[in-house]
C-alpha cells in the first residue's frame, strides 16, 4: 500500500513538473540596452568566432600555415577595427576624445603587465620572472636595490636576500 502511494506522489509530481511551462506561460524578458552599436558587437563577435575557428581548422590539420597567417591576420584586422569602434562609440557618448581612451588603454595594460628589459611585456600579469629569457622582472632587489641582471638569479648578489618567494 505504502509503495501504491509514493508511487502516486511521484508521479503527480513529476507530471506537475513537466505542466509548470505550460500554466504559467511565457516569462518576460527584460531588454537592456547595448552602450556599444549593436553592428560594431556583432562585428567583434563574427570576428572573433571567426578565429577560434581558424585555430580549430588549423590545429586538426584542416588549415595550411600560409592560409592560417593569411586568415588569422584579416580576422585579427576586422577584430580590431569592430573593438576600436565600439570603444570610440562608447567613448564618444562619455563626451572622452578617441585617442585619450587608446592611450589610456594601452597605459593601463602596460602597467598591468610586467615587462623584460631585453624581451619586452610578458604575457603572464603575474610572473617574476621573464619567460622567454629568465631574467627577474622587478628588475632591482626589494631589500637593498641593487640591479639584478643575471638570468635566472634567486638570490640578490649584493645582500643575499631571496629573489622570488
Amino acid at each position: 500500500m505504502l509503495a501504491l502511494i509514493m508511487g502516486t506522489l511521484l508521479a503527480v509530481g513529476a507530471l506537475a513538473y513537466v505542466l509548470y511551462p505550460l500554466m504559467v506561460g511565457p516569462v518576460p524578458i527584460r531588454r537592456v540596452t547595448p552602450t556599444v552599436a549593436p553592428s560594431a558587437r556583432a562585428a567583434e563577435h563574427e570576428a572573433v568566432v571567426a578565429l577560434r575557428e581558424i585555430e580549430f581548422d588549423r590545429e586538426t590539420g584542416k588549415l595550411s600555415d600560409a592560409d592560417y597567417e593569411e586568415l588569422k591576420s584579416r580576422y585579427t584586422a576586422q577584430a580590431l577595427q569592430a573593438m576600436r569602434a565600439g570603444d570610440a562609440a562608447r567613448d564618444l557618448a562619455a563626451g572622452a576624445s578617441p585617442d585619450d581612451a587608446i592611450e589610456a588603454a594601452v597605459a593601463a595594460y602596460r602597467e598591468r603587465m610586467r615587462g623584460c628589459p631585453s624581451c619586452g611585456p610578458r604575457p603572464e600579469p603575474d610572473a617574476v620572472y621573464c619567460s622567454n629569457c629568465g631574467r627577474y622582472l622587478p628588475g632591482a632587489c626589494e631589500g637593498c636595490g641593487s640591479s639584478v641582471t643575471e638570468s635566472g638569479a634567486a638570490f640578490c648578489a649584493s645582500c643575499g636576500r631571496e629573489l622570488a618567494a
